[in-house]
């Protein structure tokens, strides 16, 4: 088989790569055959990269259709292509790119016979299958048992066929609270699989391993393949998980011409299925990988890319690299320990306002955290002061469904007349749906005390809801004593602990989340006492300010988990919470993940081009226990030359 070296080809080329690329970068473009990996630290221009590679080697004579662009989204793959097109001003039409599921799609289509599927197939979405699921479920139900709904199981099957883990190794180590029910698990698993063949469906997971069976069980096909493909290049391989990899493996052929781009240093995905081994071994896996590394990092200062070299540098497990600055010097990191999470909140709002009076505008600042729950407090003031913002880590704390849900049991005792809330309740409850509740309702509605009279109810519950509904009551029973009208906190852990908690691991794949999402609120209500007066205040809290500062000319504070900030950047960045316990998180140095949340506090730091806040609260206040908070590892271990201290009173 012919080889290509691009540097060689007898041609003339549009694009000047020395004159437009770092040396860097221009040597991974360069790059001849064989296998190559290029570590991309953040802000050294992946993306340019990758582009810049595959319009070399279209220039040097590969035609388009020759090349496999993998990405984890469509978007990425297209505005790749985009920007390849304008670079060497030819239609690249016939070249296979976009993201796994996208190009497996396209394989099935050709060859689905040939593995046992039927032409034709339809492909199911999440929610699709979550439904499906839902469907199944009706036939292992056993009385008395509570299953997980359809999303969980849907979780569980994709973490099981991604990870090559077992269904049973995957529930008794991501979902122990589920493990006294494992066997209708797999039952209920074993029927979906069933279903979906006689339905001629595939969901997402179908989709790649349909891709890995084709090229285990078609040589031929395969062969085809890894001649078409003759280069294969795949973005961001350090999410990729354990089937992905081997999908890349099978599909790049003898030649051995596969390219990955990524960075060990952002590894941040296990929770989804993402193989950090992937990266980590790519050299020993594939003989003869030629290395490039990218330095030159184009957005942050110096001090930042110093504190974030010095913090990654902790971690054993790693291909090491400094990042170094082409901007000039700023100012060094502040280091802010604050009271507690209310003072934390009253910090940030106060430096936004004031950077935004010295016309910075609010669309160049974020606020990062670990986990959702932690930006609660931070909402409350920004809406206070009339702070626009945007939450990029999901809803806003009070629009989420658990928070409203726990706020309906409470509004019922508070204002027994609250049909919106009472209906909400009710639909909670396994067997009773839409129906139900409003004839529930009609029942009460009215009455003098529909706490009470919700108790004689029970004649028109279904018989399968029957159980359910007097867990319910008795849980009712005692959340309507006076004592709770004055301790919104206990009322709260009371809902928590008499089936609302069950009711979320059953619910939701992420019920951890949600169940700290809970706790924080409780934690927060431990400053009324008066059920009455928090709910004011939490309805009037839930009225997001955020709407009214949608279309605010200088836009809005950017509110978001480090996870789903990966990727994005802005003029100035604060980390709140920093503490051990939170960041890192308690489950993660349990389980021995400290060097990911490393990991995560690096892609966090990396995102600011000027300004970093790391802010962290003395005080701590879970639920039931007060102390003192260590400020988190990733702070403690760096050198003092990295950061300086924040007194607040230097506001």
């Amino acid at each position: 088989m012919k080889k290509y070296f691009l540097h060689r080809e007898p041609r003339t080329f549009v694009v000047d790569y020395e004159k437009e690329l770092n040396p860097e970068q221009h040597a991974a473009v360069m790059h001849g055959t064989g296998p190559a990996l290029v570590l991309a630290g953040a802000g050294t221009g992946k993306t340019r990269v990758v582009t810049y590679r595959v319009a070399r080697l279209i220039e040097a004579g590969t035609p388009a259709e020759n090349i496999l662009l993998l990405t984890f989204t469509n978007k990425a793959a297209r505005e790749m292509l985009r920007r390849v097109e304008l670079l060497i001003g030819m239609n690249i039409a016939g070249l296979f790119g976009g993201t796994f599921h996208h190009v497996a799609n396209l394989l099935l289509r050709q060859h689905a016979l040939l593995i046992g599927y039927r032409q034709g197939f339809s492909i199911l979405d999440r929610e699709d299958a979550k439904e499906l699921f839902d469907a199944c479920i009706a036939d292992v139900y056993k009385k008395e048992t509570i299953l997980p709904k359809g999303g969980v199981l849907a979780e569980i099957t994709s973490l099981s066929r991604n990870t090559a883990v077992t269904v049973e190794d995957v529930v008794l180590r991501r979902f122990p609270h589920f493990a006294h029910v494992v066997e209708e698990i797999i039952k209920i698993t074993a029927l979906y699989h069933a279903k979906k063949v006689q339905l001629n469906l595939l969901d997402f997971d179908d989709l790649l391993h349909g891709w890995k069976r084709l090229f285990d069980e078609q040589p031929k096909i395969r062969e085809y393949y890894s001649i078409k493909f003759r280069y294969v290049l795949v973005d961001e391989y350090q999410d990729t998980n354990r089937l992905q990899a081997e999908i890349i493996d099978l599909t790049t052929g003898t030649a051995g011409n596969l390219m990955v781009v990524g960075d060990d240093a952002q590894s941040i995905y296990s929770f989804r299925g993402a193989d950090f081994e992937n990266i980590l071994k790519f050299p020993e896996k594939h003989a003869g990988t030629a290395m490039y590394r990218l330095t030159t990092n184009y957005r942050s200062t110096p001090q930042v890319l110093h504190l974030a070299n010095s913090s990654i540098a902790h971690n054993r497990r790693q291909f090491h690299k400094d990042l170094h600055a082409v901007s000039g010097a700023g100012e060094l990191p502040n280091v802010v320990a604050l009271k507690d999470v209310f003072e934390q909140a009253e910090f940030v709002s106060s430096v936004v306002i004031d950077l935004n009076a010295d016309g910075r505008s609010f669309d160049e600042l974020a606020v990062l955290y670990r986990s959702h729950f932690q930006s609660m407090e931070l909402q409350m003031e920004f809406q206070r002061k009339g702070i626009p913002f945007e939450v990029r880590s999901g809803l806003t704390f009070f629009e989420q469904a658990h928070i409203k849900d726990v706020l309906s049991f409470l509004k019922i005792i508070a204002n027994p007349q609250d049909e919106i809330s009472w209906k909400r309740v009710l639909k909670l409850i396994p067997g009773i749906g839409n129906i139900t509740a409003g004839k529930i309702w009609n029942f009460i509605q009215g009455r003098e005390t529909p706490v009470e009279a919700v108790f004689d109810a029970y004649t028109i519950v279904p018989k399968k809801a029957v159980s359910a509904f007097n867990r319910f009551l008795e849980m009712l029973s005692i959340l309507k004593q006076e004592r709770y009208l004055g301790m919104p906190s206990a009322a709260i852990d009371h809902v928590m602990h008499h089936g609302y908690e069950e009711y979320l691991y059953a619910t939701y794949p992420n019920a951890e989340m949600r169940i700290e999402d809970v706790t924080q609120m409780m934690k927060f209500a431990q400053r009324y006492d008066l059920l009455e007066t928090f709910l004011s205040e939490m309805t009037l809290q839930g009225l997001s300010e955020a709407v009214e500062g949608a279309d605010a000319p200088e836009g809005r504070v950017i509110l978001s988990t480090v996870h789903q900030a990966k990727g994005l950047e802005w003029g100035v960045v604060f980390m709140i919470g920093l503490n051990d316990g939170k960041f890192p998180s308690a489950k993660s140095l349990k389980n021995d993940d400290e060097e990911e949340e490393r990991r995560l506090f690096y892609v966090g730091v990396t995102r600011t081009r000027e300004s970093l806040y790391l802010c962290y609260p003395v005080a701590v206040d879970d639920w039931q226990t007060m102390g003192i908070a260590r400020p988190s590892r990733f702070i403690r271990e760096l050198p003092e030359d990295c950061f300086e201290e924040m007194a607040v009173e230097d506001v």
